[in-house]
């Protein structure tokens, strides 16, 4: 849906555009990984260590002794320590796309502004008093401007994860995640027009690409981080399912065909990427939401969750050829994905 001209406050770039800075948790909440979280410390270092040869990486730590046991394992795999900032802070976890602020540009500076939206732990869990806290604990740290996002008196709850932007005023999003009125509602009672007024008085959203349902196995309820990606401003990379027995099938092809009848508010037509799946990720009897469209694009890394599958090459080769500015890697995800995200998930970009 088009919503016009309005004369835009702000501005959300693009993952792609150029970077200050990338955020991160480091993690602590044994919780998220029950079983697994030892080697969830090595996926991080790998991490750091791509994102920092690029760009500054800004990781949040809970107090001394747990930035020493971060510091320690980065020197041991061999990170850029120059580039690394630490920040101490309590958080409850570690997903930073969610519970950090989204960083806008002032149409009227184009300065770096932060819009502080509500989070409340994908409207599932209560374990977020610290997490909310993060957005005004960023603007202080790095004195930036930061604006509540507001609508009709309440304090909007959006993630970070639920959205995608082309960087040019259009934007992705699932009404699963953003409109399902009994399974973790974020608003009540919000409807699409109320979402795209917020967007486009906050975000500089002008159009709105509503897909319906995400993965099966997604904590969140449908963020569409592991669903379709703008990778350019009129193209996407939209994951699709080959075997017909397979849950995610029928979804992911109604999300193929709504995408197929799309276009610009000038009438072009949306170029649309198709990514595999990965076969279904199992864990304890309990299916994981392990998606190669939950990618970072970094300064100089496209980092790519993968999972010791066939079809991981695959994925790789799409996306090489689409970032060709960029050198794409994988980064083993099978540990990550039982704390039900991966690489985009756990990360935010700051823009310069």
């Amino acid at each position: 849906m088009g919503l016009g001209n309005n004369k835009l406050t702000y501005r959300l770039p693009a993952e792609w555009e150029k970077h200050e800075a990338t955020w991160i948790g480091w993690p602590h909440n044994k919780s998220d990984w029950p079983g697994k979280f030892t080697p969830i410390i090595w996926v991080y270092c790998e991490i750091v260590k791509k994102i920092s040869e690029g760009e500054k990486v800004r990781i949040i730590v809970e107090d001394t002794e747990h930035k020493k046991k971060a510091i320690r394992a980065l020197k041991d795999s061999n990170a850029k320590l120059s580039n690394l900032e630490f920040f101490t802070v309590k958080t409850d976890r570690g997903w930073t796309r969610d519970s950090g602020p989204i960083f806008v540009k002032s149409s009227k500076s184009n300065k770096v502004e932060l819009i502080n939206f509500k989070f409340n732990a994908w409207a599932k869990y209560e374990n977020y008093k610290f997490d909310a806290q993060l957005p005004k604990f960023i603007s202080k740290k790095l004195d930036l401007k930061i604006k509540q996002a507001v609508y009709k008196t309440s304090h909007v709850v959006l993630e970070g994860g639920s959205i995608d932007s082309n960087g040019s005023g259009v934007l992705l999003t699932t009404e699963e995640c953003l409109l399902d009125p009994k399974v973790q509602v974020r608003n009540k009672n919000f409807t699409k027009k109320d979402y795209e007024k917020i967007f486009l008085d906050y975000l500089g959203i002008q159009k709105v690409i509503w897909l319906g349902k995400g993965i099966v196995g997604d904590d969140t309820h449908g963020h569409v981080d592991d669903l379709c990606r703008f990778v350019s401003p009129n193209k996407v990379l939209l994951v699709q399912e080959d075997n017909p027995s397979d849950e995610n099938y029928k979804l992911l092809k109604e999300n193929k065909e709504r995408l197929q009848s799309e276009s610009f508010l000038d009438n072009s037509k949306l170029e649309v990427i198709y990514l595999p799946m990965p076969s279904p990720v199992i864990f304890k009897n309990q299916r994981l939401p392990a998606s190669y469209a939950n990618f970072y694009i970094s300064n100089e890394f496209v980092l790519v969750p993968t999972f010791n599958d066939i079809k991981d090459k695959k994925a790789l080769g799409i996306l090489s050829e689409v970032f060709t500015d960029r050198k794409v890697v994988g980064i083993h995800s099978v540990d990550l994905v039982w704390g039900l995200g991966t690489l985009h998930c756990l990360t935010h970009e700051q823009p310069i």
